[in-house]
């Protein structure tokens, strides 16, 4: 039986972020039969234009929402110390690139705490590739090569793939950021997220692959 797990992401979904927790935590239990797919699927394309006051502040009040649902912790000062882009390609290029050497849940880790937690703008190229560094200076076992990462982040070869990501998320669910589908022998079903309990999906999971045994 093959058995895979597509999660539907945005490096910079401020869902993703506050599901971060219970994510890691699924993953942890997940059967080692089934295997794990990020799907980046592109939350708002390139843009070199200043966020529009309206947006900013319906976005910081998603960040509110999710703090107080969940608990999630997010730095305000984001909106104050830099100029907001409504940009997040580039973020997945970064864990595209990063994926190329086995480096993608290290980016993706990096790039939300640095977004949420440190203020810093992964909208940004200097940023993200800045991240990288940190990554090969703090986990060095992961032999993330930033010379190769600085080529990848720009290549048309990341590009191709950013957009058959872009294809394959809409394609999978059109349910938004975070979403689970369970692919099993080629059949797909959604899998609803809790972002409180991964017991709860895990279960759902396993109930999903013995129906179809």
């Amino acid at each position: 039986m093959n058995v895979k797990l597509y999660y539907i992401h945005d490096p910079m979904c401020s869902w993703c972020w506050g599901y971060r927790p219970v994510w890691h935590a699924l993953l942890q239990h997940l059967p080692a039969s089934i295997s794990v797919e990020y799907v980046a699927g592109g939350l708002a394309p390139d843009s070199t234009s200043p966020m529009p006051i309206a947006q900013r502040q319906m976005i910081e009040s998603h960040w509110h929402t999710i703090e107080n649902k969940l608990g999630t912790r997010f730095n305000y000062d984001f909106w104050t110390d830099n100029i907001p882009r409504r940009s997040t390609y580039n973020a997945c290029r970064a864990a595209i690139s990063a994926d190329k050497q086995v480096c993608q849940k290290a980016m993706i880790d990096v790039i939300q705490q640095g977004y949420y937690l440190r203020a810093l703008n992964p909208s940004d190229l200097e940023v993200l590739i800045g991240l990288a560094k940190e990554i090969s200076m703090m986990q060095p076992e992961l032999e993330l090569d930033i010379a190769q990462f600085i080529v990848d982040i720009s290549s048309a070869e990341t590009e191709k793939e950013l957009t058959r990501q872009i294809r394959l998320a809409r394609q999978l669910s059109q349910q938004g950021f975070p979403s689970l589908v369970l692919e099993i022998n080629g059949i797909q079903q959604q899998i609803p997220v809790d972002y409180s309990n991964y017991q709860q999906t895990l279960a759902e999971i396993v109930a999903a692959i013995k129906k179809r045994c």
